[in-house]
C-alpha cells in the first residue's frame, strides 16, 4: 500500500488522515490541534469555503494524531513543521506522496487527491448513503459528491445479483423473485 511506503511518520499520518476521511490535502496539511476533540472523539473541519462539518474520530486515528504530534510538539498544528511554528507545507507533503507513488509503480495521474477519491469510493461500496458520504466530504450539492462515484467491481457484482432476482423469469412470464 502507498501509504506505508511514505517513509517519515507526519507524512504518513497525514495521507493516512486524507485517505480515512476523505480530507484534501490543504485540509489536513493546515489541520489545526484545537479540531480534534479526544472527548468526544470528532474531528471538526473547515473545508472549502468555510464549511463546517464533523467527523467521528477512530481510536487508531486518535492513536496516530498523538504518535505523529510528539514529532514536533507544535502547540497549533497537528503536523507541525519540524521545529513545530508552522504546519508542513503541502508541497513538501506532495513530493512525500510522489515518492511513494513512484515506488509502488504508479502513474504520475495518482495524485493525492486519489485518495480522497477512493475514500468515497469505498464509503459507497460499504453501503454507506450518498448523502452521508456528502457531509463527510463538505459538498454543498449531491452532484459534486457524484463525481467521485463509479460502478466499481464489488457494486457491479451487487447490482449483478439484485438484476439476476428481477430479472430471473421476466421473458418467460414468471414473477420476478423478491
Amino acid at each position: 500500500m502507498l501509504i506505508s511506503k511514505i517513509r517519515k511518520p507526519i507524512y504518513r499520518g497525514c495521507f493516512a488522515l486524507i485517505y480515512a476521511y476523505g480530507l484534501r490535502i490543504g485540509e489536513t496539511c493546515e489541520l489545526p490541534i484545537r479540531v480534534i476533540d479526544s472527548h468526544q472523539m470528532v474531528i471538526r473541519l473547515t473545508g472549502k469555503g468555510c464549511k463546517q462539518r464533523i467527523a467521528p474520530l477512530t481510536l487508531p486515528m486518535l492513536h496516530m494524531l498523538r504518535t505523529v504530534w510528539l514529532t514536533h510538539r507544535s502547540d497549533q498544528w497537528v503536523f507541525g513543521s519540524r521545529r513545530g511554528l508552522t504546519h508542513i507545507p503541502d508541497s513538501t507533503a506532495r513530493t512525500a506522496f510522489n515518492r511513494a507513488r513512484d515506488e509502488c509503480g504508479f502513474s504520475d495521474d495518482f495524485k493525492p487527491h486519489v485518495l480522497r477519491h477512493s475514500f468515497a469510493t469505498h464509503m459507497l461500496e460499504r453501503g454507506v448513503d450518498i448523502r452521508i458520504v456528502q457531509i463527510l466530504l463538505g459538498h454543498s450539492s449531491i452532484r459534486s459528491t457524484e463525481i467521485y462515484t463509479h460502478l466499481t467491481e464489488p457494486l457491479r457484482d451487487q447490482l449483478r445479483t439484485i438484476l439476476d432476482r428481477t430479472t430471473s423469469g421476466l421473458y418467460e412470464g414468471k414473477e420476478p423473485k423478491q
